[in-house]
């Protein structure tokens, strides 16, 4: 394989290296951020390239949102990413734009180097690679996202202020509305995010995470 490396951790993109070189494996390039990356990928085209999801400058998303460039700009390169983040967005766009060729693994998750080599393979033919806890944290943004989608705009709006903090009085004097009304709504919210009648849970909290989350 030719691997291109995209990791701001230099004793981890140093043993990354090492660890596919003496594998039989070419590493084209290991570099320590996005743009770095980009660069790297248009000079070799490599089979695959491991990528973290946070580097400079701001060590947020920069790497995973290099991968999704790389997918546009060379989707014949297959993408690995490798990090101690899941970042929901960008996984689910990543595999939205075509499984083929990708991976997600967290890098406390990998306990043995055969497995991680048998990623980069499977994922330089053409497979696809994904830790089950990327796949959990996925499908639950996106249900959520789905959740939120089901409200009006004016139950959105209760939602909001719910989410600062404001009872139903406060919440019907800022929109000029009844108590009833916003009672209303807030049934109404609960029933679409599916949050059904609870001695155990505080069915207004939840709603909230649910916004905040969303």
């Amino acid at each position: 394989m030719r691997i291109v490396i995209a990791e701001d951790s230099a004793v981890l993109r140093d043993g990354l290296s090492l660890l596919l070189t003496t594998r039989g494996h070419e590493v084209q390039a290991a570099v320590s951020t996005g743009e770095a990356l980009a660069e790297a990928i248009a000079e070799h085209v490599p089979d695959i390239a491991v990528v973290d999801v946070r580097m400079p400058p701001t060590f947020t998303d920069e790497g995973i949102r290099a991968a999704l460039a790389v997918r546009k700009t060379h989707p014949s390169v297959g993408l690995l990413v490798f990090s101690q983040h899941i970042e929901t967005r960008y996984a689910a766009e990543l595999l939205a734009s075509g499984a083929r060729g990708v991976g997600y693994l967290l890098k406390d998750r990998v306990a043995d180097v055969k497995d991680f080599l048998s990623a980069c393979e499977q994922i330089a033919d053409g497979g696809t690679v994904l830790d089950p806890e990327v796949v959990t944290q996925v499908l639950g943004a996106s249900r959520r996202a789905q959740d939120l989608s089901a409200l009006t705009a004016r139950e959105r709006e209760v939602l909001s202020l719910m989410a600062e903090g404001r009872t139903n009085t406060a919440i019907a004097k800022a929109m000029f509305i009844s108590e009833g009304s916003v009672e209303k709504h807030i049934s109404s919210i609960f029933a679409k995010l599916g949050l059904p009648p609870s001695e155990a849970d505080h069915r207004r909290v939840l709603a909230v995470l649910k916004y905040l989350a969303g």
